[in-house]
């Protein structure tokens, strides 16, 4: 027997939605069944997010989502249901530049050369950011356990990882304050 609302015969349920993303507040409706990437993509227009394996295997689709205690994780877009993140604040790699100026991993990832196609490069920055908040002093083996996620075809992942570690050094990707110079 077939659930009511199941089938290829099945109404869509759609729902408002209050999405926090990137600091705006986006009231949007939203089939319930709809991942996450899929509003950010299509409906607000987010297209940073990537769309890659659509199984949660390639971290293309990362975002971080705060939790309770405002502290970011990285969350597979493509994995997660819209509704599952309302009132939630969401960051997409649109939201990591802050007031036009660079995260420090977006300028480290820069600086370093660390990507070439651009395909993962959201995910990788997010999930790298990620980290950084949690950790800001990251060994070379914890950023590789954080960036395990998070695919790339293109390169080695030797200058993802440079760039990750040149972004540990700048004060911004550590919350701390510069150090003062000696008088």
């Amino acid at each position: 027997m077939t659930a009511p609302d199941s089938g290829p015969t099945a109404t869509k349920r759609t729902r408002l939605v209050r999405l926090l993303v990137n600091g705006a507040t986006h009231d949007v409706a939203v089939a319930e069944h709809h991942t996450l990437l899929e509003v950010l993509r299509y409906q607000l227009q987010l297209t940073g997010t990537k769309q890659g394996c659509d199984k949660g295997d390639c971290g293309a689709c990362t975002v971080l989502v705060a939790d309770a205690d405002n502290r970011r994780a990285p969350v597979l877009s493509c994995l997660t249901l819209a509704v599952d993140v309302e009132g939630k604040e969401i960051t997409t790699i649109e939201g990591l530049a802050t007031k036009g100026k660079l995260d420090p991993v977006q300028d480290a990832f820069d600086r370093c050369g660390a990507l070439q196609c651009g395909f993962c490069q959201s995910g990788m920055m997010l999930s790298a950011r990620a980290l950084l908040d949690e950790n800001p002093r990251p060994t070379l083996p914890q950023i590789q356990q954080a960036l395990s996620g998070n695919l790339c075809r293109c390169t080695g992942y030797t200058k993802i990882l440079e760039a990750t570690l040149l972004a540990a050094t700048r004060p911004a990707a550590a919350g701390e304050q510069p150090p003062k110079e000696p008088a």
